[in-house]
């Protein structure tokens, strides 16, 4: 065709067809708005980061599991190695316990050890042979120890002031180890003179309500430590933003457990 004159208008433009025009209409109006955006990728991240944590937490508790399982299959006479994975599972074989509460960094924990170490096998060896001679009224005591600064938890449960501490545990009665530190003196203790002491009392003592709140409280401070570590060291984030995601998903957290408890509580109608 001939081109137009330059003072001529131009053609009216056709409207596109329906079959495009509805579909980018809806489009953009499903379409968040960016802010909405973020936070939904906030949530999506901070999901998929708990997830990840709990499967992590979840395998490593059950590895440790089966390793100490073996371990303590082959070991008699040493000194058993108590954290937060195996020690309430192992406090219910029915036998009292001598625990010690230790630290890597403390000198007198150190020059203990190998005293420490005897006494786990002298009392361990009791047992042997009162398996053999079926006496039942000898105590069968099993010596334990715990890193009290890598395991702030049970320490928590325990009220551990000092280290070395030395816990007697027998059931749920739970008696401290006030005396002076020795191989004689400790094993005295564990068979003769604990009924001398009198037991923590079980509301404050680390199987009552207060030892688990302390417990509970200081686990979901090392969580959300880890994971504030684990989202500015290893996913680059950055301090504040990280904050924002911790926060937000302790918020996020803490209404569904509302809505739980609220649906579990809810009273019902009655009907006639």
């Amino acid at each position: 065709p001939p081109p137009l004159p330059s003072s001529a208008p131009l053609p009216p433009r056709p409207p596109p067809p329906p079959d495009i025009l509805l579909p980018t209409m809806a489009r953009n109006r499903l379409l968040p708005a960016p802010a909405a955006a973020r936070r939904l990728s906030v949530l999506a991240l901070l999901v998929l980061c708990i997830t990840a944590w709990n499967l992590n937490a979840a395998s490593a508790a059950s590895a440790d599991a089966g390793s100490s399982a073996k371990e303590w299959s082959n070991e008699k006479q040493g000194v058993h190695v108590l954290n937060v994975t195996n020690f309430d599972s192992s406090l219910r074989d029915g036998k009292v316990w001598l625990i010690e509460f230790y630290a890597p960094w403390c000198g007198h924990c150190t020059r203990f050890a190998p005293i420490y170490t005897n006494v786990a096998k002298d009392l361990h060896h009791r047992q042997k042979v009162n398996k053999k001679n079926t006496r039942k009224d000898v105590r069968e005591v099993n010596v334990a120890k715990v890193d009290g600064d890598k395991e702030r938890a049970l320490s928590s449960r325990f009220s551990v002031g000092s280290f070395p501490s030395f816990f007697l545990v027998d059931g749920w009665t739970v008696r401290e180890f006030s005396g002076a530190r020795s191989h004689d003196g400790l094993v005295k203790f564990a068979l003769e003179d604990y009924e001398k002491t009198d037991p923590v009392p079980f509301l404050f003592g680390p199987f009552g309500p207060m030892g688990q709140t302390r417990a509970i409280l200081m686990r979901t401070g090392t969580y959300v430590v880890g994971m504030y570590e684990f989202l500015t060291k290893d996913k680059g984030m950055k301090p504040l933003v990280a904050m924002a995601v911790l926060c937000s998903g302790g918020t996020f957290l803490g209404l569904v457990g509302i809505v739980v408890l609220g649906l579990l509580f809810l009273p019902k109608v009655k009907t006639d």
